[in-house]
């Protein structure tokens, strides 16, 4: 009987959670057809933390929504999880970004009629979990709200109604984290306290964690900086990355 080395990497440690081929995206307006990406080339590790950075209208947030799955790429590969998304109808990008991606914007996008509870729990519910208010609770708790779990979005700060959409991300322990801009509405000491939750809560998950950012110093907290200009990459922060981890190493 052959036997598994014990040594030897699992399979799917070793495939990209992220697997970009010659993505394109052309966008129609009155002037004729836009093209905001163009050729993108790009894959995520499992576990990597990776900012996305450039000038606005370089197609940062165009690329992550194509991840998402929110936006269907005009040309290209796009296998996020193992999934081709392209062969996935809308009911079933929704039921795989459900179980399989967290994502925080820069607005909170939480239900203004619902409790921060119920925020957290409900699509939990839809989930088909058991304990969806008992780990919506435990997640609030997480990120220090666990006084706040009846109050509404209109009764909270901006730091808390981001913590308590941070929470809403982690609840499912998804494979991968999408944050666009996630201080972008917050001040900044606001701002770094919900940054230091978001790496606290993804290094205790190990989440992949793509963040979009304008930041330098908050791109820099991730491990790999990626770099778009004009819908293409010209940096993918590989190199860096690994001289880095070299450094550290030695």
């Amino acid at each position: 009987m052959s036997q598994t080395d014990p040594a030897a990497p699992a399979l799917a440690d070793t495939r990209p959670i992220i697997r970009l081929e010659e993505l394109e995206l052309t966008l129609s307006s009155a002037a004729g057809p836009v093209e905001i990406l163009r050729g993108l080339d790009l894959e995520v590790m499992a576990g990597e933390t990776v900012s996305i950075v450039g000038p606005s209208g370089s197609g940062k947030s165009s690329m992550m929504m194509i991840v998402a799955g929110l936006e269907r790429a005009t040309a290209g590969l796009v296998k996020v999880a193992g999934r081709d998304l392209a062969g996935l109808d809308e009911d079933a990008l929704a039921l795989f970004r459900r179980a399989s991606i967290g994502i925080v914007f820069q607005s909170f996008h939480l239900v203004p009629t619902m409790t921060a509870l119920e925020n957290v729990a409900v699509p939990l519910e839809l989930a088909g979990r058991g304990d969806a208010f008992d780990r919506a609770a435990a997640c609030l708790a997480q990120v220090g709200l666990d006084h706040r779990l009846t109050h509404y979005p209109g009764q909270l700060s901006g730091g808390e109604q981001q913590r308590v959409a941070l929470a809403r991300a982690f609840a499912p322990e998804p494979d991968l984290l999408l944050a666009d801009e996630p201080t972008g509405n917050l001040d900044g000491d606001t701002g770094g306290t919900v940054i230091d939750l978001l790496f606290d809560l993804q290094a205790r998950h190990g989440t992949t964690l793509l963040l979009i950012t304008h930041d330098r110093d908050l791109a820099a907290r991730c491990a790999r900086r990626v770099q778009l200009i004009d819908g293409r990459i010209l940096d993918d922060g590989r190199e860096a990355a690994a001289l880095s981890a070299a450094g550290a190493a030695s």
